[in-house]
């Protein structure tokens, strides 16, 4: 599928999971279920793909553990198997300091990821200016999505002025807006829309606590005397890691609202409640998002995909709590999971390794 396909794809706006890492009871990669989880990926919908990112768990790339090459190259080469005719989008995590996050940028290319997402998790000291310096020289690798990563996940609050600087570089053709706070959230989005840029960047939804009314929201601002209007366009979610053929009918159904234009029907607020609270489960806000991971893992584990909520690092549990805030809202919410569409197609995507 060309490239310019996938861009066009990217820029009109689609699901794109989190990739969750598969492990086996010992801690080491488990290959199938590795591969299984990318296939149900692909067969769910989703316009493509985040690898190497938070909820692929940052401890893959410390030595002596080294599976951020592994975890890349498995999903790329389940998306070229998949033979899709229509284009879906590979992108890959790239952390740490600059030279650091280069050859991250290099081995993507070199596996066939489109985009990197750019985190600057663990750089709370650089200024914002050496953050933008970073961002230039990634993006002369590759094509990058900047993320305003949230601070209760290793995030720092960024300026206004650091946004639009961001959106002047030619490099960045997206952004994803991921700081549980509408009033950052505004700031990206202001400053996007004040860019010379504004038309060559799409921004995506990472707020997993306020998916819907992201996607359904029209933002419009005043710039130089005229009214520029810019969406979010799609979502780059750890939340959309789980229950994915429904989060792909919920983003076409917000699609379908969003192009007949006029008044948003009320339902639409009361399903993106019932979403966050879902997410409040899986997410554990209540306890700064520690078991956030393992929430993700366990609905995986429940359906088959995984075969425990193993995570490379040992402490990283279920809060006291968290499962029976699952169980809850597996029962208040049925609509909103597709274990019905995983028992149908488990054994074919687990069969091979």
């Amino acid at each position: 599928m060309g490239e310019e396909n996938v861009h066009e794809l990217f820029q009109r706006g689609t699901v794109i999971p989190a990739h969750p890492l598969a492990l086996d009871a010992s801690r080491n990669l488990d290959e199938r279920r590795q591969r299984a989880l990318t296939k149900y990926y692909l067969a769910s919908g989703a316009g493509g793909i985040a690898v190497g990112v938070h909820s692929t768990q940052f401890e893959i790339r410390e030595p002596g553990i080294d599976l951020l090459e592994p975890v890349l190259r498995l999903a790329s080469e389940e998306v070229e198997a998949a033979g899709l005719d229509t284009p879906f989008i590979k992108v890959a995590g790239i952390c740490g300091p600059t030279e650091q996050a280069v050859a991250e940028a290099k081995l993507a290319v070199s596996l066939g990821y489109h985009f990197g997402l750019v985190s600057n998790g663990g750089l709370g000291e650089w200024s914002e200016s050496d953050l933008l310096h970073r961002m230039e020289a990634i993006a002369e690798v590759i094509p990058v999505i900047g993320f305003y990563l949230q601070p209760a996940v290793g995030g720092t609050r960024l300026s206004y002025s650091f946004w639009q600087s961001l959106a002047e570089l030619p490099g960045v053709q997206g952004i994803k807006i991921a700081p549980f706070n509408r009033y950052q959230t505004l700031d990206v989005v202001r400053a996007v829309c004040e860019s010379s840029r504004r038309d060559d960047i799409a921004l995506y939804t990472g707020n997993d606590d306020n998916i819907v009314a992201d996607l359904l929201a029209t933002y419009r601002f005043n710039v130089d005397g005229t009214a520029v209007e810019k969406r979010i366009v799609g979502g780059l979610l750890g939340h959309w890691a789980v229950w994915t053929s429904r989060a792909v009918d919920l983003f076409n159904a917000i699609v379908e609202v969003r192009e007949q234009g006029g008044a948003i029907p009320g339902e639409w607020l009361a399903r993106g409640q019932e979403i966050t609270d879902v997410n409040a489960a899986l997410f554990d806000p209540s306890h700064d998002f520690h078991g956030s991971i393992p929430g993700i893992h366990e609905v995986l584990r429940r359906q088959g995909l995984l075969a425990g909520r193993w995570c490379l690092n040992r402490d990283e549990e279920l809060s006291p709590g968290q499962l029976a805030e699952i169980d809850r809202v597996y029962g208040a919410y049925p609509h909103l999971n597709d274990d019905a569409f995983v028992r149908q197609h488990l054994m074919k995507w687990l069969g091979s390794s």
